[in-house]
């Protein structure tokens, strides 16, 4: 059966100064009970740890840079940190958006930090990379969405680390289509933008954003002639049938490349809850029948986040 339109549940109860959790709302009308068991054995991560993570971590304090990794509770950081391997996030670390599964900060960001291209561009050179990925809060306060310090940023690791392949994770910008073309003229290796869920759950999941704008984002962006990439969590109130019409119509409308899909994991208690546990075999039928509609590259596994193993996503298309 087909789920309905989102409605809030009938639990969910006002008080002033009103304060809405998001894990009393009601995602698929289909009447099951959202997940409050423990994790299955399949998605225990590495902890942080080791010479890799340590060299990594004081490259990242001294610079004074922000990581998804640590904002998002990336469950993979301990082992990318481990490889030496990490996703940068650009433009602060509080973002002008809500969305109902992300743990970073929501609200007006304070400041623009102009000299932090540099310092990435320092950093990163520091680190000694093949492939790193880039990524932001959005800024919507901005007149280009931090559009000209992506550009900026990406610029400064052609000039300090050019043995650096550069792949960015980027906002929608609005869909302000010249801010995003300061980003497309900056070439970088790939350009990844995630849909994050499917069409029916965005007023939830993605509220400030738009499933249309989004395949546009990855159209332009596949025209300009750059490899494109996307992501999308499960378990999160989709279904099995709606993820294959997603994956038809980011192909139909984008012919993006690259597709990676993972477990959603709940935060906290305040975000969207979790309504089932993805199988490992589940994640491997969604990589064949991704494979199989026209994408070059998917993936699929529980622990699988956008930047996750980025580096080898790339040797792979390039052979």
């Amino acid at each position: 059966m087909t789920p309905g339109p989102l409605v809030p549940s009938p639990r969910l109860r006002y008080t002033y100064p009103m304060r809405i959790s998001l894990s009393d709302q009601i995602l698929d009308n289909a009447g099951r009970d959202y997940i409050r068991r423990q994790k299955p054995a399949w998605l225990r991560a590495k902890l942080p740890g080791g010479p890799g993570y340590q060299r990594l971590r004081a490259i990242v304090d001294e610079h004074r840079l922000h990581t998804v990794c640590e904002s998002a509770k990336c469950p993979n950081m301990g082992d990318c940190w481990g490889r030496g391997t990490a996703t940068i996030m650009i433009l602060g670390d509080v973002c002008t958006r809500s969305c109902g599964f992300c743990h970073i900060a929501t609200g007006r960001p304070p400041t623009l930090d102009l000299d932090e291209p540099r310092r990435v561009g320092q950093s990163i050179a520091l680190m000694r990379l093949k492939h790193i990925v880039i990524t932001s809060v959005n800024r919507d306060e901005l007149p280009d969405g931090g559009a000209a310090v992506w550009a900026k940023t990406i610029e400064a690791i052609r000039e300090q680390a050019p043995q650096t392949s550069v792949e960015v994770l980027i906002p929608d910008f609005c869909g302000n289509w010249e801010a995003l073309d300061l980003v497309l003229e900056e070439r970088p290796e790939i350009l990844a933008h995630n849909m994050e869920s499917v069409r029916r759950l965005y007023s939830v999941v993605r509220p400030q954003a738009k499933y249309d704008r989004s395949i546009e984002l990855l159209r332009r962006s596949k025209e300009a002639g750059l490899t494109t990439k996307t992501g999308i969590m499960v378990g999160i109130g989709e279904t099995d049938e709606e993820i294959e019409q997603l994956m038809r119509d980011v192909l139909a409308g984008s012919g993006c490349d690259i597709l990676t899909i993972g477990q959603y994991l709940q935060p906290t208690r305040d975000h969207l809850p979790i309504t089932r546990w993805v199988t490992p075999e589940q994640f491997v039928e969604y990589k064949r029948l991704g494979e199989s509609l026209g994408f070059r590259h998917v993936e699929s596994g529980p622990l699988v986040r956008s930047s996750y193993h980025a580096e080898e996503q790339v040797l792979g298309l390039d052979g």
